[in-house]
């Protein structure tokens, strides 16, 4: 899985940070523009998956980008799906956000895949391991069976085929480009062809 990953995601060198004014062929336009949840901001989904080693490095660099965001940008996440295991994790992702424990339980599922070794592959697994973070069993059990967790799983699946999405981690920045390691080339180059993007649609809007 993590050989497909890595093939998917295609990280090239390092390369310096793009200039601001030559970013094309660093992203990719998407075939039609989708919809935002907040047409008065600039929005920026980040696509990912909890198991992914390029989607755990790049933590860092998001963490800190999203510090610097101005208020007309809007960031969400979304869990790509591509199997059953990815299936499972982003169920994780809705049942934290149902839970009202996202921003807690969102970096500890990364640090206990990553660094614990610990694989989370089943719903048995992910329900201890909200248990040991404070959840009762009851409410895990009631929220992973919701409609708002299968309902953020279906949403997960057909954006991401309306995306074209083909790896991860990949940034989609209002609804008509992506941006990833394989246009960019690099974790600072993805979130600099973001910088641009983002500034691009906000000129346009009449910010």
């Amino acid at each position: 899985m993590k050989t497909i990953v890595a093939a998917l995601f295609g990280f090239a060198l390092a390369l310096p940070a793009v200039a601001q004014s030559d970013i094309e062929g660093l992203y990719q336009k998407l075939p039609a523009p989708q919809p935002t949840s907040d047409p008065d901001r600039v929005e920026v989904v980040e696509v990912f998956w909890y198991g992914c080693p390029h989607c755990n490095r790049f933590q860092p660099y998001l963490e800190a980008w999203t510090e610097t965001l101005p208020d007309h940008v809007r960031f969400v996440r979304m869990p790509a799906i591509f199997n059953d295991l990815w299936d499972l994790h982003a169920r994780a992702y809705y049942i934290a956000e149902a839970l009202g424990v996202l921003d807690e339980i969102h970096p500890l599922i990364f640090a206990a895949i990553h660094d614990e070794g610990r694989s989370l592959a089943s719903m048995e697994a992910l329900r201890d391991f909200f248990v040991a973070h404070g959840v009762a069993a009851a409410d895990f059990d009631r929220h992973a069976k919701s409609f708002s967790v299968r309902t953020g799983v279906q949403r997960s699946l057909v954006m991401q085929s309306r995306y074209g999405l083909r790896g991860v981690p990949a940034l989609i920045v209002n609804g008509r480009f992506l941006v990833s390691g394989a246009t960019a080339g690099s974790y600072p180059n993805v979130l600099a062809v973001a910088d641009v993007l983002i500034a691009r649609e906000h000129a346009k809007a009449g910010g």
